[in-house]
């Protein structure tokens, strides 16, 4: 099975691949579903793999204004109970990941198990705060290409950029196509998140972490912040931010393993 639905005003795009258990990918932010196009084909021989663009990215709605992490979740809970899915196993990348926490807070009824790629339940520093204040001003002002040619390399590891040009040029290709509202109406959303570190110190279900070695932007200090018999912590080597584009077949390594 291999459908791409196209939305109602409310609904998300997604994509829906394979049979098996419902396993729920989440991208991150300037990415779409096309983030797992690399792991998507052999997840999908064990499991069904449902992909959403989230909001205001790739082919879903892209409303004015500011957007809520909640809003974002509230979109996949949907999403769920359009497919009639009441239980699933959710893995968020990075802004996806902020999205998963908030489903592990809210929503863990419908949840098997969860887990956060290249993410963090830490709120954003005052730092960061400020920076995401400055990438909506610079799409408000150079537009979406000039953002996404300044922050896509940064998602990298060094030694990818050089050796995965094609990657590379994928994420940049796919952060293109950001509608420049959605763009900027996640960027509040990140900026205004709480702390959910205590969501996955709680959490009852199992739950993966996912770093990579050379991430600059989550390192695993601030994605590993609880341990437990329910926490799988891994890193994977040499890889940046972007292991679904870097590494696929380890994270397959990593999700399967995780999964069974």
């Amino acid at each position: 099975m291999n459908q791409h639905i196209q939305h109602s005003p409310e609904l998300l795009y997604f994509t829906d691949t394979g049979t098996g258990e419902p396993l729920v990918l989440l991208h991150g932010f300037m990415g779409s579903a096309a983030y797992w196009d690399e792991v998507v084909p052999e997840l999908s021989k064990r499991y069904r793999c449902i992909v959403p663009d989230l909001r205001g990215h790739g082919r879903s709605p892209a409303p004015e204004g500011s957007y809520r992490i909640e809003q974002m979740a509230e979109d996949v809970i949907r999403l769920l109970d359009h497919l009639e899915l009441s239980q699933v196993t959710v893995l968020g990348h990075s802004m996806g990941g902020y999205i998963a926490l908030v489903l592990a807070e809210q929503y863990s009824g419908y949840l098997k198990a969860w887990g956060l790629v290249h993410s963090t339940g830490y709120e954003d520093s005052p730092e960061a705060r400020e920076k995401r204040l400055q990438t909506v001003s610079k799409i408000n002002s150079e537009g979406v290409a000039a953002f996404v040619d300044g922050f896509i390399e940064g998602l990298f590891a060094p030694e990818s950029v050089t050796s995965l040009p094609q990657a590379v040029q994928k994420a940049r290709e796919i952060g293109y196509h950001t509608p420049p509202q959605g763009a900027c109406g996640a960027a509040m959303a990140m900026r205004e998140r709480p702390d959910r570190r205590s969501v996955i110190a709680s959490s009852t279900l199992p739950v993966l972490l996912v770093a990579g070695e050379r991430d600059a932007i989550v390192p695993a200090e601030r994605l590993f912040t609880a341990e437990g018999e329910q926490i799988t912590a891994i890193v994977i080597p040499g890889v940046g931010h972007m292991s679904m584009l870097e590494a696929p077949q380890e994270l397959v390594s990593v999700i399967d393993r995780f999964l069974k």
